[in-house]
């Protein structure tokens, strides 16, 4: 009798994201399905990082944007969006070293480096997505980009900065820029499952 067909095992992918610019190195380290949109991978970027949602971005490879379309763009010379819904991570991240870039707030443009680290047979045991580990907070929103955000830093960190009382009242005296957990990360990626939200900002221009 000829054997069963087993039923694939997804695959996984484990990748790292890190904050271009930052120094020290602002990071996570994922576990997401190799299958996800980067729509929807877009959502669990954003509750790695601790951003809130309330900007633009765009992916990109080469070339190439991936976000939401814009009608417009035959009449600029730019290669045409690709709809971010429409294309899976393993579309674009092909082998192990793999890379690209995602864009959140086009104004502050802050750029992450996402890279392919390893290719893993899903666990049944594990959720996914999945937050492995990472370090430093994610700076605050609307600081002005890198630059602003170590300014920022600076200036809470000096008492003697003439802005460190109205930076530091900005941010919260609660505010660690040191501060990370995974497990936090972790609560919040199963919690959304469980949470029907509106369609998150999409990239509507360049």
């Amino acid at each position: 009798m000829p054997a069963k067909d087993k039923t694939p095992v997804p695959e996984i992918f484990q990748i790292k994201v890190a904050l271009v610019g930052s120094d020290p190195e602002i990071w996570r380290r994922l576990l997401v399905p190799a299958s996800i949109t980067l729509a929807a991978l877009h959502n669990v970027l954003q509750i790695a990082m601790g951003w809130d949602n309330s900007h633009l971005y765009e992916f990109r490879k080469g070339k190439q944007c991936y976000g939401m379309p814009n009608p417009d763009e035959e009449f600029y010379n730019v290669p045409r969006t690709i709809d971010d819904r429409k294309v899976r991570l393993d579309e674009i991240l092909l082998r192990v070293g793999s890379n690209f870039v995602y864009t959140y707030d086009m104004g502050d443009s802050w750029e992450h480096a996402i890279v392919l680290e390893k290719r893993l047979p899903a666990d049944p045991n594990l959720k996914y997505p999945a937050c492995l580990g990472g370090e430093r907070a994610c700076p605050p929103e609307d600081c002005g980009g890198v630059y602003g955000f170590y300014d920022l830093l600076e200036a809470s960190r000096d008492p003697e900065h003439p802005r460190h009382e109205e930076l530091l009242e900005w941010v919260g005296e609660e505010w660690d820029p040191d501060a990370f957990s995974s497990d936090d990360v972790n609560q919040r990626l199963h919690a959304r499952r469980r949470t029907r939200t509106g369609p998150p900002p999409r990239l509507t221009s360049h």
